[in-house]
């Protein structure tokens, strides 16, 4: 998939949360990258580039006080070539994207790891 349609699939994806979750995204940008660096792989204890789909680096709301501000914004990475790897048909690749998107943005919220996987995980068993 050319990298443009893929950016307007992420892009897409942010649009279609719900309004009270993007109207409270604060400080953080959204990029496209191919794949993860080494230190981003490191970062999450990965040794496969194929393995991450998408990575939140910054301060959770949850955890941001008082003298939080003048920082650099939050960054959330969604990596192309793995999804893509993921997925046979587009449509898949929109739906994979809508659930990196959401899950990097729910760290971005202070939703921790193992809380997300559970949610997911309840989600993926009422869908059945």
């Amino acid at each position: 998939m050319e990298k443009e349609r893929f950016e307007a699939l992420v892009a897409r994806a942010i649009e279609d949360l719900p309004s009270e979750f993007r109207s409270k995204l604060e400080n953080v940008d959204v990029v496209v990258q191919d794949w993860p660096t080494p230190r981003q792989l490191s970062r999450v204890k990965l040794s496969h580039p194929s393995q991450l789909l998408g990575l939140y680096q910054g301060v959770p709301q949850t955890k941001r006080g008082r003298g939080y501000g003048m920082v650099l914004p939050d960054k959330i990475s969604i990596f192309q070539k793995p999804i893509e790897m993921q997925c046979r048909f587009d449509e898949e690749i929109e739906t994979k994207i809508g659930e990196v998107v959401r899950h990097e943005i729910a760290h971005h919220f202070g939703i921790d790891e193992k809380t997300l996987r559970r949610i997911e995980g309840e989600r993926r068993a009422r869908k059945r």
